[in-house]
C-alpha cells in the first residue's frame, strides 16, 4: 500500500489476485446506475473455479465489517452476478467518492485474500491510511446542501469542482469550495426545468433531436446532448461524444434552457452513473446486441438491465416510454414491474392498454391516446424522417418522441407541428438517413454502425428503384470479429453491385490497418459477393469519391460513414 497527496491517486491497495481471480479498477459512482440510486463506487471482478455466491457473501459481509469500522454506518453493499464474475459496489456520502474508490479496494482485497487463502494486509494501518484520506475529502458543507435540496425535491448536478442546484433556467451553481449554509440559500428561486433521458441501441440521437424540435416548435428554450454535440436553442456549445454525465452537467447549467433531452449510452450509465435524479420522463427505444463484454454486460438480458437503469434518474411522477415491439424491453419491463407508457407500430400490441397515454400507428395514421380519448397526430407518410413511410425505424421514434415531450408538458398542435417540420438533412438530423440528390443519383448518408441500424436503413431503402447500387462501409475496431461480420450480412441485404470498403484512421482501437476491411471482405465474399466488385480506400472519404465517381442516373448508393462526414456532405453538395 502506497500514500499520496492526490485524492485521485492518494492510495494504492494491492489486492490478492490469482490467474482466476481478477478484479478492475475501482470507479466513482456519481448517481444512479445499473445496481441502485446510491453515489458510491464499483468495480468488476471476473473469475473462474470459485462459488459465485461465496464471492458475493464474502464481498456483502467485508464490505459490511468495512463500512462499519471507517464510520459509514448509513452506507450499504449490493452486489450483481454475470457469467463468470459480478459487479461490485459500495455506496457512500457524496463528498466522499474518491474514499469510497479506496474502501471498494480494501473491501475486494479482504474478499479475495479469504478466496485464496492468503492472509489480508495489517488492517489497522491500512484504517489510518482510509480515514487520513477521507479528513482530507470530507466537505460537510457539501452533504448538509446535498441533503437540504434532496429534501425539496431539488436536483443536483455535481463534479469536482461545482455543484449545481437545480436545472437550466432554474439552477444556481456554486464552487465545492465555498459552499453555502443552507439558510444561505433562495430556495424559492431554484427548480427543476423539465428533462427526458432518451436511451436504447439505435435510433437515440434521431428521438433526441426530434424532441428538441417538437419542444422547440412549442416555444421553449430547448437543450439536448448527443454524440455529435450540446446545443441550446441554436448556439453549438460544444462538439463531440456527449452522451455521458459531462454533457449532461453542461448543457443543465446553462441558465437559458427550459426544456432538455439527454441522449443517454450505456457506457456512461455503466462508468459513473446517471448525473440527475429529477428527471421527468426517461425512453428506452430498443435493446440489441451491441458493445457486450463490458463492465459485467455480456448479454442482451444484462444490457436490457444497464438501459433501465434511466428510470432510477425520474422524479416523483415521473414516466417511462418504452418500446411495446421489442421483446426485449417487454421482458424487461415485465421483470421490473415498470409503469410505462408503450409506443407500437400496430394497434394490437397489448401493452398499449396498460397505463393512461400510447402511441401506435394505425395504418398510417399516428394515434395518441390518453385516459382513452384518442387523437391523429399526423400521417406518417407525411414526415419528411419517414421518407413516405418507408423508413419504419423513424416512425417509431416519431411515436417515442411525442410520448416524450406529451409527459413534459408539450401541447398536441406543437406536437404536430414539430413532427412534420422535423427533416432527415445535415441541418436538423447529420448523419442519420440523409438523402441527396446527386448527379442524377440518390445518395444516403447514414452512421448505422451495428446489424440491427443497418436493418433498419437496408428495409427504408429496398423500396427505391435503382439501376445499380453502391455501398460504402467503415467502423471502428472496437466490435468483435463476429460483430464486423454481422454488419456486413445485414449491409449486403442492400444488395449492391459494387462495395468500397475504406478503412477509419484514428478508430483502429487496437486493430491494425487493413484489419476491418478485411473482414467485411471475407463476409461479403462468403455471402456470395463478387471480389472484383470490391474497391478499398484509405478513408470514408476517399471510398465516397470512388462511389460517387462511377454513379449514373438512376443509381443508388449508401454511404455508412463514421467519420469524413462534413467533408462528405461538402463533396455532395456539388452533386
Amino acid at each position: 500500500m502506497t500514500v499520496s497527496d492526490d485524492l485521485s491517486d492518494a492510495m494504492r491497495i494491492d489486492c490478492a489476485s490469482a490467474p482466476n481471480l481478477r478484479a478492475g479498477d475501482s470507479r466513482r459512482l456519481t448517481g444512479p446506475g445499473l445496481l441502485w440510486d446510491r453515489p458510491g463506487s464499483v468495480l468488476e471482478v471476473e473469475f473462474e473455479g470459485f462459488d459465485p455466491d461465496r464471492v458475493v457473501a464474502l464481498w456483502l459481509g467485508t464490505a459490511r465489517w468495512l463500512l462499519d469500522a471507517v464510520g459509514w454506518t448509513q452506507e450499504a453493499a449490493t452486489a450483481r452476478r454475470f457469467s463468470g464474475g459480478a459487479i461490485l459496489a459500495i455506496s457512500a456520502p457524496v463528498d466522499l467518492l474518491y474514499s469510497a474508490t479506496y474502501v471498494a479496494q480494501a473491501v475486494w482485497h479482504y474478499a479475495a485474500a479469504s478466496l485464496l487463502g492468503q492472509r489480508g494486509m495489517a488492517f489497522a494501518p491500512l484504517l489510518d491510511d482510509l480515514r487520513a484520506v477521507m479528513a482530507r475529502e470530507t466537505n460537510l458543507a457539501w452533504r448538509s446542501l446535498d441533503a437540504a435540496a434532496a429534501g425539496r425535491g431539488i436536483d443536483r448536478l455535481v463534479d469536482e469542482e461545482v455543484l449545481t442546484l437545480g436545472h437550466g433556467a432554474k439552477g444556481k451553481s456554486f464552487p465545492i469550495s465555498t459552499l453555502p449554509q443552507p439558510s444561505q440559500v433562495d430556495w424559492a428561486a431554484l427548480g427543476n426545468i423539465p428533462v427526458a433521458l432518451i436511451t436504447g441501441t439505435n435510433g437515440k440521437t434521431t428521438t433526441t433531436r426530434l424532441a428538441a424540435a417538437i419542444a422547440t416548435a412549442a416555444g421553449f428554450v430547448v437543450g439536448l446532448t448527443s454524440t455529435d454535440f450540446v446545443k441550446v436553442g441554436t448556439r453549438v456549445l460544444d462538439r463531440g461524444d456527449f452522451s455521458g454525465p459531462g454533457g449532461a452537467r453542461m448543457l443543465l447549467r446553462d441558465p437559458a434552457v427550459e426544456m432538455a433531452f439527454l441522449e443517454v449510452a450505456r457506457g456512461g450509465i455503466l462508468r459513473r452513473g446517471l448525473p440527475l435524479w429529477q428527471a421527468r420522463a426517461a425512453a428506452v427505444l430498443n435493446v440489441a446486441s451491441d458493445h457486450l463484454g463490458e463492465y459485467g454486460v455480456n448479454t442482451v438480458p444484462d444490457l436490457a438491465a444497464a438501459k433501465f437503469a434511466v428510470r432510477r434518474s425520474l422524479g416523483a411522477g415521473g414516466v417511462m416510454v418504452l418500446n411495446a415491439d421489442d421483446p426485449v424491453v417487454v421482458a424487461e419491463a415485465l421483470r421490473q414491474d415498470c409503469p410505462a407508457q408503450w409506443f407500437s407500430l400496430t394497434p394490437d400490441a397489448p401493452q398499449l392498454q396498460r397505463g393512461n397515454r400510447a402511441a401506435w400507428l394505425d395504418g398510417t395514421r399516428m394515434i395518441l391516446s390518453e385516459d382513452g380519448r384518442q387523437t391523429v397526430l399526423a400521417d406518417a407518410t407525411a414526415l419528411p424522417i419517414t421518407m413516405g413511410g418507408a423508413a419504419r425505424h423513424n416512425i417509431a421514434n416519431a411515436l417515442a418522441a411525442a410520448l416524450l415531450t406529451r409527459a413534459l408538458g408539450v401541447g398536441l398542435p406543437a406536437i404536430t407541428a414539430g413532427l412534420l417540420a422535423f427533416r432527415n438533412d445535415r441541418d436538423n438530423n447529420p448523419g442519420r438517413g440523409n438523402l441527396f440528390a446527386y448527379r442524377g443519383a440518390q445518395v444516403m448518408v447514414d452512421f448505422a454502425h451495428n446489424p440491427h441500424s443497418i436493418a433498419a436503413v437496408t428495409a427504408a431503402l429496398a423500396g427505391f428503384p435503382s439501376k445499380r447500387r453502391f455501398l460504402m462501409m467503415s467502423h471502428a475496431g472496437d466490435r468483435s470479429d463476429d460483430d464486423i461480420r454481422g454488419l456486413a450480412r445485414g449491409a449486403m441485404a442492400m444488395r449492391p453491385d459494387v462495395i468500397a470498403l475504406a478503412e477509419l484512421p484514428g478508430y483502429l482501437r487496437g486493430r491494425q490497418t487493413g484489419d476491418i476491411p478485411a473482414l467485411f471482405e471475407a463476409e461479403c465474399v462468403a455471402c456470395g459477393f463478387d471480389r472484383n466488385q470490391i474497391l478499398r480506400a484509405l478513408s470514408p472519404l476517399e471510398g465516397a469519391r470512388q462511389i460517387l465517381a462511377r454513379l449514373q442516373p438512376g443509381d443508388l448508393a449508401l454511404l455508412l460513414t463514421h467519420g469524413d462526414r462534413d467533408a462528405i456532405f461538402a463533396l455532395l453538395q456539388t452533386g
